[in-house]
Protein backbone atom coordinates (compact mmCIF):
# COMPACT_ATOMS: atom_id res chain seq x y z
CA UNK A 1 0.00 0.00 0.00
CA UNK A 2 2.89 2.18 0.75
CA UNK A 3 4.50 2.25 -2.15
CA UNK A 4 1.39 2.65 -4.12
CA UNK A 5 0.66 5.81 -2.66
CA UNK A 6 4.40 7.14 -3.06
CA UNK A 7 4.09 6.21 -7.05
CA UNK A 8 0.33 7.55 -7.04
CA UNK A 9 2.10 10.90 -5.37
CA UNK A 10 4.81 10.69 -8.02
CA UNK A 11 2.60 10.58 -10.73
CA UNK A 12 0.30 13.67 -9.10
CA UNK A 13 2.89 15.89 -8.87
CA UNK A 14 4.42 15.85 -12.71
CA UNK A 15 0.89 16.37 -13.53
CA UNK A 16 -0.47 19.26 -11.47
CA UNK A 17 3.12 20.83 -12.28
CA UNK A 18 2.88 20.53 -16.20
CA UNK A 19 -0.96 21.23 -16.25
CA UNK A 20 -1.80 23.49 -13.16
CA UNK A 21 -0.88 27.22 -12.84
CA UNK A 22 1.04 26.70 -9.34
CA UNK A 23 3.68 29.29 -9.94
CA UNK A 24 4.41 31.62 -7.03
CA UNK A 25 2.01 34.75 -7.75
CA UNK A 26 3.62 37.65 -6.07
CA UNK A 27 6.68 36.56 -5.06
CA UNK A 28 9.62 36.32 -7.49
CA UNK A 29 13.02 34.17 -7.68
CA UNK A 30 14.45 38.51 -8.24
CA UNK A 31 16.47 38.37 -11.66
CA UNK A 32 14.43 40.93 -12.82
CA UNK A 33 15.62 43.52 -9.92
CA UNK A 34 19.19 42.94 -11.46
CA UNK A 35 20.90 44.23 -14.85
CA UNK A 36 24.87 43.53 -16.49
CA UNK A 37 26.90 46.33 -17.05
CA UNK A 38 26.55 46.39 -20.97
CA UNK A 39 30.33 46.40 -22.28
CA UNK A 40 30.60 47.96 -25.72
CA UNK A 41 33.61 46.74 -26.33
CA UNK A 42 33.81 43.03 -25.16
CA UNK A 43 37.48 42.60 -27.49
CA UNK A 44 36.10 39.16 -28.25
CA UNK A 45 34.63 37.55 -31.24
CA UNK A 46 31.16 35.84 -30.38
CA UNK A 47 33.19 32.59 -31.33
CA UNK A 48 34.93 32.93 -29.14
CA UNK A 49 32.70 32.56 -26.17
CA UNK A 50 32.51 29.05 -24.31
CA UNK A 51 29.36 28.18 -22.18
CA UNK A 52 31.07 24.70 -21.33
CA UNK A 53 31.79 23.91 -17.53
CA UNK A 54 32.08 21.12 -15.24
CA UNK A 55 30.12 18.89 -13.39
CA UNK A 56 31.02 16.10 -10.98
CA UNK A 57 33.72 15.22 -12.92
CA UNK A 58 32.71 16.00 -16.38
CA UNK A 59 32.03 18.60 -18.86
CA UNK A 60 28.99 20.00 -20.18
CA UNK A 61 27.95 21.74 -22.80
CA UNK A 62 26.53 24.98 -20.67
CA UNK A 63 25.94 25.76 -16.64
CA UNK A 64 22.34 24.05 -17.05
CA UNK A 65 21.33 20.85 -14.99
CA UNK A 66 17.95 19.29 -15.60
CA UNK A 67 16.76 19.10 -11.99
CA UNK A 68 15.78 16.34 -10.53
CA UNK A 69 11.76 15.86 -11.93
CA UNK A 70 10.33 12.16 -11.89
CA UNK A 71 10.75 8.33 -11.78
CA UNK A 72 8.91 5.68 -9.74
CA UNK A 73 6.11 4.87 -11.74
CA UNK A 74 4.37 4.19 -15.25
CA UNK A 75 5.00 6.73 -17.47
CA UNK A 76 8.22 7.94 -15.63
CA UNK A 77 9.99 4.99 -17.63
CA UNK A 78 9.49 7.28 -20.92
CA UNK A 79 9.88 10.71 -19.39
CA UNK A 80 13.06 9.99 -18.05
CA UNK A 81 14.63 8.16 -21.40
CA UNK A 82 13.61 11.32 -23.15
CA UNK A 83 15.35 13.56 -20.75
CA UNK A 84 18.22 11.75 -20.75
CA UNK A 85 18.42 11.14 -24.48
CA UNK A 86 18.20 14.72 -25.12
CA UNK A 87 20.49 15.53 -21.81
CA UNK A 88 23.05 12.99 -23.88
CA UNK A 89 22.83 14.84 -27.28
CA UNK A 90 23.62 18.18 -25.75
CA UNK A 91 26.02 17.58 -22.75
CA UNK A 92 23.79 18.52 -19.63
CA UNK A 93 23.60 17.25 -16.31
CA UNK A 94 20.60 15.50 -15.56
CA UNK A 95 18.89 14.57 -11.63
CA UNK A 96 16.31 11.87 -11.68
CA UNK A 97 13.41 12.44 -9.49
CA UNK A 98 13.07 11.11 -6.00
CA UNK A 99 13.75 7.14 -5.69
CA UNK A 100 12.34 6.90 -2.60
CA UNK A 101 9.89 4.71 -4.15
CA UNK A 102 12.94 2.25 -5.30
CA UNK A 103 13.42 1.83 -1.93
CA UNK A 104 9.81 0.35 -1.25
CA UNK A 105 9.48 -1.79 -4.01
CA UNK A 106 11.32 -3.13 -7.48
CA UNK A 107 8.41 -2.78 -9.43
CA UNK A 108 9.30 0.76 -11.09
CA UNK A 109 13.37 0.44 -10.95
CA UNK A 110 13.58 0.96 -14.66
CA UNK A 111 11.79 4.23 -14.66
CA UNK A 112 15.50 5.09 -12.96
CA UNK A 113 17.84 3.16 -14.53
CA UNK A 114 16.96 3.84 -17.87
CA UNK A 115 18.57 7.14 -17.57
CA UNK A 116 21.92 5.55 -17.79
CA UNK A 117 21.27 3.42 -20.49
CA UNK A 118 19.83 6.27 -22.39
CA UNK A 119 22.38 9.14 -21.40
CA UNK A 120 26.19 6.66 -20.90
CA UNK A 121 28.26 9.72 -20.40
CA UNK A 122 27.24 12.78 -18.86
CA UNK A 123 26.80 13.72 -15.19
CA UNK A 124 23.68 11.96 -13.89
CA UNK A 125 22.93 12.14 -9.79
CA UNK A 126 20.53 10.17 -7.40
CA UNK A 127 17.84 11.60 -4.99
CA UNK A 128 16.41 10.91 -2.05
CA UNK A 129 14.35 12.88 0.57
CA UNK A 130 16.26 14.04 3.97
CA UNK A 131 13.25 12.52 6.07
CA UNK A 132 14.67 9.28 4.85
CA UNK A 133 17.79 9.82 5.55
CA UNK A 134 17.23 10.90 8.84
CA UNK A 135 15.79 7.19 9.63
CA UNK A 136 18.53 5.25 7.90
CA UNK A 137 20.15 2.86 10.35
CA UNK A 138 23.01 2.10 7.34
CA UNK A 139 23.86 3.45 3.86
CA UNK A 140 23.68 0.17 1.89
CA UNK A 141 19.91 0.95 0.68
CA UNK A 142 21.53 4.52 -0.87
CA UNK A 143 24.52 2.59 -2.06
CA UNK A 144 21.50 0.74 -4.39
CA UNK A 145 20.16 3.40 -5.03
CA UNK A 146 23.25 4.99 -6.24
CA UNK A 147 24.12 1.11 -8.72
CA UNK A 148 20.98 1.34 -10.10
CA UNK A 149 21.63 4.64 -12.25
CA UNK A 150 25.47 4.40 -11.82
CA UNK A 151 25.19 7.72 -10.42
CA UNK A 152 28.20 10.56 -10.66
CA UNK A 153 26.76 12.13 -7.29
CA UNK A 154 23.84 11.61 -4.76
CA UNK A 155 21.43 14.28 -3.94
CA UNK A 156 19.69 14.60 -0.78
CA UNK A 157 16.47 16.93 -0.83
CA UNK A 158 15.26 19.43 2.34
CA UNK A 159 11.32 19.44 2.41
CA UNK A 160 10.04 20.62 4.73
CA UNK A 161 7.88 22.45 3.87
CA UNK A 162 6.31 20.11 1.21
CA UNK A 163 6.24 17.45 4.09
CA UNK A 164 3.93 19.74 6.81
CA UNK A 165 1.56 20.05 3.58
CA UNK A 166 1.31 16.55 2.47
CA UNK A 167 -1.98 14.71 4.26
CA UNK A 168 0.75 11.88 4.17
CA UNK A 169 3.94 13.67 4.84
CA UNK A 170 6.64 12.81 7.16
CA UNK A 171 7.07 16.15 9.41
CA UNK A 172 10.51 13.89 11.74
CA UNK A 173 12.97 16.26 10.41
CA UNK A 174 15.35 15.06 13.92
CA UNK A 175 18.34 13.76 12.69
CA UNK A 176 18.93 14.98 9.38
CA UNK A 177 22.40 16.74 9.12
CA UNK A 178 23.75 13.87 11.23
CA UNK A 179 22.26 12.05 8.08
CA UNK A 180 23.75 14.00 5.85
CA UNK A 181 27.44 14.33 7.42
CA UNK A 182 27.64 10.34 7.45
CA UNK A 183 26.77 10.28 3.34
CA UNK A 184 29.06 12.18 2.86
CA UNK A 185 31.79 10.57 5.13
CA UNK A 186 30.86 6.69 3.37
CA UNK A 187 28.67 7.00 0.62
CA UNK A 188 31.42 7.28 -2.33
CA UNK A 189 30.27 9.81 -4.54
CA UNK A 190 29.57 13.52 -4.51
CA UNK A 191 26.54 14.33 -2.16
CA UNK A 192 24.56 17.61 -3.75
CA UNK A 193 21.94 19.03 -0.70
CA UNK A 194 19.02 20.84 -2.53
CA UNK A 195 16.15 22.41 -1.23
CA UNK A 196 13.23 21.97 -3.44
CA UNK A 197 11.68 25.52 -4.38
CA UNK A 198 11.63 27.30 -0.58
CA UNK A 199 15.40 28.27 -0.33
CA UNK A 200 18.91 27.64 1.44
CA UNK A 201 19.68 30.23 3.94
CA UNK A 202 23.31 31.11 5.20
CA UNK A 203 22.72 29.76 8.00
CA UNK A 204 21.51 26.49 6.72
CA UNK A 205 24.01 26.00 4.23
CA UNK A 206 27.20 26.37 7.24
CA UNK A 207 25.78 23.61 8.69
CA UNK A 208 26.04 21.60 5.51
CA UNK A 209 29.46 22.72 4.68
CA UNK A 210 30.24 22.19 8.57
CA UNK A 211 29.57 18.27 7.72
CA UNK A 212 31.47 18.00 4.72
CA UNK A 213 29.06 18.80 1.67
CA UNK A 214 30.63 20.71 -1.28
CA UNK A 215 27.78 20.89 -3.41
CA UNK A 216 24.28 23.09 -2.38
CA UNK A 217 21.54 24.00 -4.70
CA UNK A 218 19.35 26.97 -3.29
CA UNK A 219 16.70 25.83 -5.09
CA UNK A 220 15.10 29.03 -3.79
CA UNK A 221 11.79 30.53 -4.36
CA UNK A 222 10.15 32.47 -7.10
CA UNK A 223 9.45 29.29 -9.98
CA UNK A 224 7.14 26.11 -8.91
CA UNK A 225 5.57 26.49 -5.28
CA UNK A 226 5.78 23.25 -3.81
CA UNK A 227 3.44 24.71 -0.94
CA UNK A 228 1.02 25.56 -4.13
CA UNK A 229 1.58 21.92 -5.66
CA UNK A 230 0.16 20.10 -2.72
CA UNK A 231 -2.35 22.76 -1.75
CA UNK A 232 -3.51 21.94 -5.32
CA UNK A 233 -3.56 17.85 -4.06
CA UNK A 234 -5.40 18.92 -0.67
CA UNK A 235 -7.90 20.54 -2.15
CA UNK A 236 -8.58 18.66 -5.32
CA UNK A 237 -11.24 20.57 -7.40
CA UNK A 238 -10.63 23.59 -4.99
CA UNK A 239 -7.51 24.04 -5.49
CA UNK A 240 -7.74 26.92 -8.47
CA UNK A 241 -9.79 28.79 -5.97
CA UNK A 242 -7.97 27.96 -2.11
CA UNK A 243 -5.30 29.92 -5.27
CA UNK A 244 -7.36 32.55 -5.73
CA UNK A 245 -8.57 33.57 -2.85
CA UNK A 246 -5.31 33.50 -0.99
CA UNK A 247 -5.95 31.74 1.97
CA UNK A 248 -9.85 32.75 2.13
CA UNK A 249 -10.08 28.94 1.21
CA UNK A 250 -7.43 26.93 2.02
CA UNK A 251 -6.02 27.23 5.80
CA UNK A 252 -3.08 25.86 4.22
CA UNK A 253 -3.02 28.27 0.93
CA UNK A 254 -1.23 31.26 3.34
CA UNK A 255 1.98 29.09 2.54
CA UNK A 256 1.53 28.99 -0.80
CA UNK A 257 4.39 32.36 -1.09
CA UNK A 258 6.49 30.90 1.53
CA UNK A 259 10.38 30.68 1.04
CA UNK A 260 13.61 32.75 0.00
CA UNK A 261 13.21 34.02 -3.27
CA UNK A 262 16.58 32.25 -5.16
CA UNK A 263 18.81 35.26 -5.65
CA UNK A 264 18.52 36.12 -2.21
CA UNK A 265 19.60 32.61 -1.17
CA UNK A 266 22.92 33.03 -3.86
CA UNK A 267 23.87 36.10 -2.39
CA UNK A 268 23.45 35.13 1.13
CA UNK A 269 25.76 32.01 0.54
CA UNK A 270 28.13 33.95 -1.18
CA UNK A 271 30.86 34.81 1.80
CA UNK A 272 30.72 31.08 2.41
CA UNK A 273 32.06 30.24 -1.01
CA UNK A 274 34.59 33.21 -0.43
CA UNK A 275 35.40 31.41 2.50
CA UNK A 276 35.74 27.98 1.07
CA UNK A 277 36.56 28.31 -2.23
CA UNK A 278 35.60 24.35 -3.37
CA UNK A 279 32.07 25.16 -2.17
CA UNK A 280 29.92 24.33 -5.88
CA UNK A 281 26.64 26.51 -5.57
CA UNK A 282 23.42 25.83 -7.61
CA UNK A 283 21.15 28.33 -9.16
CA UNK A 284 17.68 26.57 -9.02
CA UNK A 285 13.96 28.19 -8.76
CA UNK A 286 12.97 30.53 -11.29
CA UNK A 287 15.33 29.98 -13.84
CA UNK A 288 13.57 30.61 -17.07
CA UNK A 289 15.36 31.97 -19.70
CA UNK A 290 19.52 32.23 -20.44
CA UNK A 291 19.54 35.33 -19.07
CA UNK A 292 18.64 34.14 -15.55
CA UNK A 293 21.47 31.14 -15.52
CA UNK A 294 23.77 34.16 -16.29
CA UNK A 295 22.54 36.53 -13.77
CA UNK A 296 22.95 33.32 -11.18
CA UNK A 297 26.28 33.03 -12.52
CA UNK A 298 27.09 36.21 -11.88
CA UNK A 299 25.41 36.25 -8.42
CA UNK A 300 27.83 33.56 -7.29
CA UNK A 301 26.52 30.26 -8.77
CA UNK A 302 28.54 27.87 -10.42
CA UNK A 303 25.73 26.15 -12.75
CA UNK A 304 21.74 26.90 -12.73
CA UNK A 305 19.10 23.80 -12.73
CA UNK A 306 16.03 23.93 -14.31
CA UNK A 307 12.73 21.33 -14.14
CA UNK A 308 9.19 22.87 -14.85
CA UNK A 309 9.59 24.46 -17.65
CA UNK A 310 11.44 22.07 -19.61
CA UNK A 311 9.48 19.06 -18.87
CA UNK A 312 5.77 21.26 -20.04
CA UNK A 313 8.18 22.16 -22.86
CA UNK A 314 8.67 17.89 -23.67
CA UNK A 315 4.95 17.41 -22.76
CA UNK A 316 3.92 19.86 -25.28
CA UNK A 317 6.21 19.35 -28.00
CA UNK A 318 8.17 15.91 -26.98
CA UNK A 319 11.95 16.03 -27.52
CA UNK A 320 12.65 18.56 -30.34
CA UNK A 321 10.78 21.11 -28.30
CA UNK A 322 12.97 20.63 -25.22
CA UNK A 323 15.76 20.74 -27.58
CA UNK A 324 14.85 24.25 -29.04
CA UNK A 325 14.24 25.87 -25.44
CA UNK A 326 17.33 24.59 -24.07
CA UNK A 327 19.07 25.95 -27.87
CA UNK A 328 17.38 29.26 -27.26
CA UNK A 329 18.73 29.65 -23.17
CA UNK A 330 21.94 28.70 -24.65
CA UNK A 331 22.08 31.78 -27.55
CA UNK A 332 20.68 34.01 -24.92
CA UNK A 333 23.84 33.19 -21.94
CA UNK A 334 26.18 33.64 -25.02
CA UNK A 335 24.76 37.23 -26.24
CA UNK A 336 25.17 38.01 -22.36
CA UNK A 337 28.66 36.63 -22.05
CA UNK A 338 29.59 38.54 -25.75
CA UNK A 339 27.73 41.44 -24.52
CA UNK A 340 29.86 41.51 -20.83
CA UNK A 341 33.00 40.04 -22.29
CA UNK A 342 33.06 37.12 -20.78
CA UNK A 343 34.71 34.47 -23.12
CA UNK A 344 34.23 31.89 -20.29
CA UNK A 345 31.87 30.95 -17.94
CA UNK A 346 34.68 32.09 -14.84
CA UNK A 347 34.78 35.27 -16.43
CA UNK A 348 31.08 35.77 -16.17
CA UNK A 349 30.87 35.14 -12.48
CA UNK A 350 33.42 38.33 -12.06
CA UNK A 351 30.95 40.61 -14.05
CA UNK A 352 28.96 43.26 -11.92
CA UNK A 353 25.50 43.61 -11.59
CA UNK A 354 23.48 46.68 -11.03
CA UNK A 355 20.47 46.34 -8.93
CA UNK A 356 17.63 48.43 -11.02
CA UNK A 357 15.75 51.58 -9.29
Amino acid sequence: MKSTQTSSRKKEHVDITVSRDVSFHSKTAGFEKWDFVHNALPELNLSEVDCSTHFLGKQVSLPLLVSSMTGGYGEALRINRQLAEVCEEMRLGLGVGSQRQALEETRFHRSFSVVREAAPSIPIFGNIGSAEVARMREISPIKRLVEMINADGFAVHLNPLQEFLQPEGNTDFRGVLEGIGRLVRELGVPIIVKEIGAGISAGVARKLVDEGVKIIDVAGAGGTSWAGVEIVRRTGAQGRKARTARGKTSAASVFWEWGIPTVEALMDIAPIKKDIPELRVVASGGITSGIDIAKSIALGADLAGSARPLIQALRQGGTNRLKRLIEEWKWQLRGVMFLTGSRTVGDLQSQPLRRQT
